[in-house]
């Protein structure tokens, strides 16, 4: 029990009164009473005012205060002395001292004595208290309740009374209610005017559009049936020069009938060609061409397309809106400008960058695999790729991991050659395990890498050495990043918090950056030398200016768990993944969330996250490689390492994928699990 002291005294912290046991003495040991109450009531005739009763009562209740828990009394006793306190204060306090808590007189455990007088008048006075701060019906119902003496006209007045009030109460709640809902009618019909007014200016953009889609493909089919004309009188002309002269030379030696078979023969022949070039030509049967036989909607891959429009409709719809919208906002701002310029021929500048969104989206339905690597070591039983790039030109690429070595691979012999256990054509090792590598953009030959020791190197593959080797970082360092624009420039970033940029012609780092958290994805800007993304456990993105290092530029906070990767996919927009399940896009220029994907799973590892200028790819948990169009939130293709009868072994749930690299902005990408399988995968329609 807790307990607090105010002169000595020990305080208990029960509220709850206890009757006082029963005295062990006789009623001949009880000392006489008192010689004076304290502070009893004024007996003035006169009428006290308002404020000096409240000046009175806050005395009384002063006074009524126990010394001890200074609190109202509870129980009221009586010590020899003349002072008053709680009982189980009292007695509580002579379980541990003999004295009185405020005269410190001797007393005894038997010489306390219940104060009948003051009991009674704390009674009254909380009665008092009561009835004052009580409402007038409360006051009312008590009064009825103690047998107040009322006539049958009084409560019938009363009655009265109470049901206009309550009559008024209900009219005053009415007409409350419904000013609320009229208020609330009159936001929803604003609200409703703006999405209207929206919706219809959105009807005109599709309208605008639909026109000068139906315009283009009239000029392409007229395009079209020019070209068709120009090949048929070219067929006639070529046939016609060769078959003219030697009719000629027969009729000459008249072979009459011989001339109507060779006619008869060049008419035929003339039929075959021109039915071979009407069969390479376009019909229509209208002005817009829709009986097309180049776009027959009954064929398979249109079908099939259009199904995958179809599948993700909200998605473009919200793409092609918020594409159309963007331009109609860059036209007003450029109002001085050349409209033709902008908007060529009634095709809007946003109709043009959708198209290209949805040809691209729709083209590609499936992760096909081309070639596969085993990145099996005799000398480790672990295998996990943790990093996988390709080189500049795309010729070769690099893996790291846990077997602590580095190998380069020719692109081109892994998938020409058969299959089998490709050899690396460099090997190198190091002492610790590898997290990451990066190649450098400008020197072909040069490749830093990051390892669990925190040791961050820069090798040459020619000589198979170590150009630099750089152990400033004091635990685990995550990634390593070449600058783009400056080739000599690197940053890396570590489990100390710490992000750091280098120069490989000084020793020591140029720049340290204290994330207050651990950093497991840095990547410069692919357009500036000063601009760096940082992935952090804090769950943001921290976009840093090298410039001024004390502050962050922007801070991107969305993900709900740690960052793991960050990658840029042109100068203005970056891609993030985090353990939370999600990718997400980011505009570093406007400091605006783009868009959130979702599909993969991932909860606790390094899945791998690889971009290009259309497409984002990362790898699952589930041994799977997920592909997204950057405009549309769910997957476009997906792959499952072991699907096919070879690999039937890697199906088990054990694996997962663990590093993952595009060839440029093609549609060829590596992707590498924690087994070690390496694939050549590519989207397919």
């Amino acid at each position: 029990m807790g307990e607090s002291s105010m002169g000595g005294a020990l305080v208990p912290t029960a509220t709850k009164s206890e009757q006082p046991p029963p005295s062990p003495m006789s009623s001949a040991n009880f000392p006489p009473p008192p010689p004076t109450i304290h502070h009893l009531p004024p007996t003035n005739p006169v009428q006290p005012s308002s404020a000096e009763e409240d000046a009175a009562e806050f005395d009384l209740d002063k006074d009524m205060l126990c010394p001890i828990c200074m609190q109202i009394i509870k129980d009221a006793f009586l010590t020899a002395c003349g002072h008053s306190f709680c009982y189980m204060c009292i007695l509580t306090h002579l379980r541990n001292k003999s004295d009185c808590p405020c005269c410190s007189r001797h007393i005894a455990n038997n010489r306390i004595f219940p104060n009948f007088l003051l009991n009674k008048l704390l009674k009254k006075t909380h009665a008092r208290q009561l009835a004052r701060t009580a409402s007038p019906v409360e006051q009312l119902r008590q009064a009825i309740q103690q047998g107040c003496e009322v006539s049958a006209k009084e409560i019938d007045g009363l009655l009265s009374l109470l049901v206009d009030k309550k009559r008024k109460m209900e009219q005053e709640e009415a007409e409350t209610n419904m000013k609320i809902l009229l208020d609330f009618l009159h936001c929803l019909r604003k609200q409703k005017l703006e999405d209207l007014k929206e919706i219809q200016t959105d009807l005109q953009y599709i309208k605008e559009d639909i026109s000068a889609v139906q315009k283009r493909r009239t000029e392409l089919y007229r395009a079209k049936e020019r070209c068709s004309v120009k090949l048929r009188m070219l067929v006639d002309d070529s046939f016609t020069a060769k078959a003219l002269p030697s009719l000629i030379d027969k009729h000459k030696n008249g072979n009459t009938s011989g001339a109507r078979r060779t006619g008869s023969a060049i008419s035929q022949n003339k039929f075959d060609a021109k039915a071979q070039v009407s069969s390479l030509g376009f019909r229509s049967n209208n002005a817009y061409g829709e009986s097309d036989s180049a776009y027959d909607i009954n064929s398979g891959l249109a079908v099939a397309r259009k199904r995958r429009v179809h599948a993700q409709f909200n998605d473009l719809q919200e793409s092609y809106l918020q594409k159309r919208r963007h331009w109609i906002k860059q036209l007003h701002k450029q109002e001085d400008k050349d409209q033709t310029a902008i908007n060529r021929d009634g095709y809007n500048p946003g109709l043009e960058d959708f198209q290209s969104v949805l040809s691209s989206f729709t083209r590609y339905s499936r992760l096909r695999v081309i070639a596969e690597l085993r990145h099996d070591d005799i000398f480790h039983s672990a295998n996990i790729v943790s990093s996988i790039e390709f080189d500049r030109d795309d010729e070769l690429f690099a893996t790291a991991g846990v077997s602590r070595r580095i190998k380069v691979f020719e692109f081109s012999s892994v998938v020409n050659e058969p299959a089998g256990v490709h050899c690396p054509i460099v090997e190198m090792s190091t002492r610790s395990k590898l997290s990451c590598l990066s190649w450098n953009k400008y020197y072909r030959d040069h490749i830093a890498s990051c390892d669990y020791d925190g040791i961050v190197t820069v090798w040459d593959i020619t000589t198979r050495q170590s150009l630099m080797e750089y152990e400033e970082h004091e635990k685990r360092a995550w990634s390593v990043d070449f600058c783009c624009t400056e080739p000599s420039m690197l940053v890396s970033g570590s489990d100390d918090c710490k992000v750091k940029v280098w120069c490989t012609k000084q020793e020591a780092s140029v720049l340290n950056i204290d994330v207050k958290a651990n950093i497991c994805s840095v990547k410069y800007n692919p357009g500036s030398s000063v601009h760096v993304a940082v992935g952090s456990a804090d769950h943001h993105i921290h976009y840093y200016d090298l410039r001024n290092i004390s502050q962050p530029l922007y801070v991107f906070g969305g993900h709900k768990k740690t960052v793991s990767y960050v990658k840029f996919l042109s100068n203005n927009e970056l891609a993030s993944a985090s353990t939370d399940g999600t990718l997400r896009l980011w505009d570093v220029k406007e400091n605006l969330p783009l868009r959130t994907f979702k599909g993969h799973t991932n909860e606790k590892n390094f899945v791998g996250l690889t971009v290009n200028n259309e497409y984002i790819a990362c790898g699952s948990e589930t041994n799977e490689v997920f592909v997204y169009h950057k405009a549309i939130s769910n997957p476009a293709a997906w792959r499952r390492f072991g699907s096919d009868m070879a690999d039937a072994d890697e199906d088990g749930g054990s694996h997962f994928i663990s590093a993952i690299c595009w060839r440029s902005d093609g549609p060829t990408m590596l992707a590498a699990n924690s087994r070690g399988t390496i694939k050549v995968l590519v989207l397919a329609a």
